[in-house]
């Protein structure tokens, strides 16, 4: 008897380690992966046109993502989904990623970063103060004041170094845009697997950016491909686009979606710091000083009403 009731507690023990260890193995997925994408997206442009870098990895990790939900089952969007779809690819990759791999050319990654982590900030901007869909809080304002108060304090000259404002603020547009996708999602028709709308997400924001990228003629200039870029590119697919996304979609089914959400206040942390010991990228003090500031406001962005 007591010998079962030890193989029953050393069983139970058992599964609760490999639970842990997948959770540790999704968060740092989510932490790590999306955050070393910065770095990944800055050295494909500066080897290949953008929005061909751009459409090939959301073409390719879309297809095979949707391709993999639809032989699990799952059944095919209707014409009415598919619009929906559509609508979500262009807002969502077509604009916010073009936008962000066009201005990465000469944005530094971990500056980037700390712009793309705006996004909670843009979503809140759009649902309380737009669109009316959550109710006003002065806490919620003050948090948005702060992150935009520390991208100000981030831009401003520092140590003879200044970044392009042009780009900064059409990472910022196109971050809007992603927002406005984010929001738009809980009223559109779309499939209910996760997997296969993001699949299909992908696969039509990639149409889009190698349309993009074909009307622009970036294939015109595009000669030798170097084994590096073709490298960050697969890293982008595989690594930042399927495990990662994989992984997300997992914990948003085991925990709360706030703790999972925390991603955007730590991929900064990971792009900055890899940007300058692999990327050579300059940190000043004001840089970290405004990073601080955004990364702050997005944890209060977070942070549950009470």
């Amino acid at each position: 008897m007591i010998a079962t009731e030890v193989s029953k507690t050393s069983k139970a023990i058992s599964r609760i380690r490999r639970v842990d260890c997948k959770l540790i193995a999704a968060f740092a997925a989510i932490y790590i992966l999306w955050g070393s994408s910065f770095l990944a997206i800055r050295i494909a442009v500066q080897l290949i046109p953008p929005w061909l870098a751009a459409g090939t990895r959301f073409f390719t990790a879309g297809f095979i993502l949707y391709a993999f939900a639809r032989l699990r089952g799952e059944a095919a969007p209707t014409w009415r989904e598919w619009r929906g779809l559509a609508l979500l690819g262009c807002l969502m990759f077509v604009i916010t990623y073009g936008a962000l791999f066009w201005a990465e050319q000469v944005v530094p990654s971990g500056v980037t970063s700390v712009l793309e982590a705006t996004l909670p900030l843009l979503t809140m901007v759009l649902e309380v103060f737009v669109l009316r869909r959550q109710r006003f809080r002065w806490s919620l304002l003050v948090a948005v004041a702060l992150g935009f108060g520390g991208i100000g304090l981030m831009l401003f000259r520092n140590s003879g170094q200044q970044f392009a404002g042009l780009p900064c603020l059409v990472i910022l547009g196109g971050s809007a845009s992603w927002s406005l996708g984010s929001v738009l999602t809980r009223s559109l028709p779309l499939p209910s697997s996760r997997a296969l709308t993001a699949g299909a997400e992908m696969l039509l924001g990639g149409a889009g950016l190698l349309t993009l990228s074909l009307a622009s003629g970036e294939l015109h200039s595009l000669h030798d491909v170097p084994a590096k870029a073709i490298w960050a590119v697969l890293y982008l697919i595989v690594a930042a686009s399927l495990v990662a996304f994989t992984a997300y979609v997992w914990l948003l089914g085991r925990k709360p979606a706030t703790l999972v959400a925390s991603h955007a206040y730590v991929n900064p942390i990971v792009a900055i710091l890899l940007g300058h010991f692999l990327g050579g990228e300059v940190i000043t003090a004001r840089t970290l000083e405004g990073a601080a500031i955004v990364i702050l406001s997005v944890a209060l962005t977070l942070r549950p009403a009470k």
